[in-house]
């Protein structure tokens, strides 16, 4: 990512109090481009036609709970982290995010804005770095083919 370009957070609750409310802060403390849905379906179009970072979106939704939309972005965008935020303290479905869909952070209703503003950072952050691991690992990938097309031309000429 260039010094010029935004991170984008996208956030999704189907309350849009809570869309606006996370969407000024955010726009006043940080420099991310945030964007916002309040419905599940028009976020995950929105998902698969523009790369994000980090995603947060409400547990309980009409149509499609968090941790569905969480697992359909995880499928397209895998270096996206993923936070759920609810107002329902639920171990249970807490950790069901966690092994589903890699749940990075779950937020509870209603967060302190310095909590919020620590975990975009730090998710932010945990998507650079998987950006640049695959980044990374493509090179070695590539490398590796063109050492093993020097090995076959070698092999060629000794055998």
């Amino acid at each position: 990512m260039t010094a010029d370009e935004k991170h984008i957070i996208l956030i999704v609750d189907d309350e849009e109090m809570v869309t606006t409310s996370l969407r000024s802060f955010l726009e006043l403390e940080t420099d991310y481009e945030v964007v916002t849905f309040t419905s599940p379906i028009e976020a995950l179009e929105y998902v698969r036609e523009n790369p994000i970072d980090l995603i947060v979106s409400d547990y309980l939704m009409p149509d499609v709970d968090g941790i569905s939309l969480l697992l359909q972005i995880k499928q397209l965008r895998p270096n996206a982290t993923r936070v759920l935020l609810t107002g329902y303290a639920d171990k249970e479905n807490a950790i069901k995010a966690i092994n589903d869909v890699g749940l990075y952070q779950y937020i509870e209703k209603p967060w302190e804005n310095a909590d919020v503003k620590l975990v975009m950072q730090s998710g932010r952050e945990r998507s650079d770095l998987l950006r640049r691991l695959t980044s990374k690992i493509g090179e070695v990938e590539k490398a590796h083919g063109e050492l093993m097309g020097i090995q076959n031309d070698l092999l060629k000429v000794f055998i």
